[in-house]
């Protein structure tokens, strides 16, 4: 794999904040490359840098310094709109909190990225439809997210994060305020949607279910990377 196959590529990234003027290191030079197709996950405990090396990697957040490429595109290249627009189209979110819009229905919720990209209102309707029954919702498309349970709104999130056919998908805790069982199904259905249409998943976990399913499995510690494990 050349770099520019690559879906993510950073080099001596660190990110640094200030606490009353204190500098506090949160990552601390990760040089990392993760091919099209994966299923990683990032894990290690508290403070170790997870957060905000996924945001990073994202565009969310700047690295103090280092370079980040995404898709092959170098983000300190971008400016605010530029990069806002190539987050939008190359880069799918998956929360704990669902973060679903609760005045939209489900399917206004899973359209809104395509609606911001100026996809015409059929092809809209055809991939929401056919997302739906990926995700097990068909017959759902009118609920308003209030109506739904903690699983049915992340299933609703992944939908979201997935119809507009992003390079990768990034997803922090996303099982952190679901019961076992519901999240167990949940990253089958996410580990399905990886094998059947290639797309880059990484997650941000401390959830042993999540890391008994992923594909590879990078420890931090103190902001760097201790352990890189490829499996299965």
């Amino acid at each position: 794999m050349t770099d520019q196959d690559a879906v993510v590529k950073t080099e001596a990234v660190i990110k640094t904040y200030s606490d009353n003027g204190v500098p506090v290191p949160a990552v601390r030079g990760i040089d990392l490359t993760v091919a099209p197709g994966e299923f990683t996950a990032l894990v290690g405990p508290s403070g170790s840098g997870k957060t905000t090396f996924l945001n990073i990697i994202s565009g969310l957040d700047d690295a103090t310094s280092g370079k980040v490429w995404l898709d092959g595109n170098d983000l300190a290249e971008m400016n605010g709109r530029e990069l806002s627009d190539f987050r939008r189209d190359k880069v799918g979110f998956i929360f704990q909190a669902y973060n679903l819009i609760p005045v939209l229905t489900v399917e206004e919720n899973i359209e809104y990225i395509m609606l911001l990209q100026g996809i015409d209102k059929k092809e809209r309707h055809e991939r929401v439809s056919a997302m739906l029954a990926k995700v097990d919702l068909e017959g759902y498309a009118d609920r308003l997210p209030p109506k739904l349970s903690g699983g049915q709104q992340q299933r609703v999130a992944i939908a979201r994060a997935m119809v507009a056919q992003p390079a990768l998908v990034l997803a922090d805790e996303p099982t952190a305020n679901l019961d076992s069982k519901t999240g167990g199904d949940l990253l089958d259905l996410m580990r399905e949607l990886n094998q059947t249409t290639g797309m880059t998943f990484i997650f941000s976990t401390h959830d042993r279910l999540i890391m008994e399913r992923a594909t590879r499995l990078i420890t931090l510690k103190d902001g760097r990377i201790a352990n890189d494990e490829l499996r299965g």
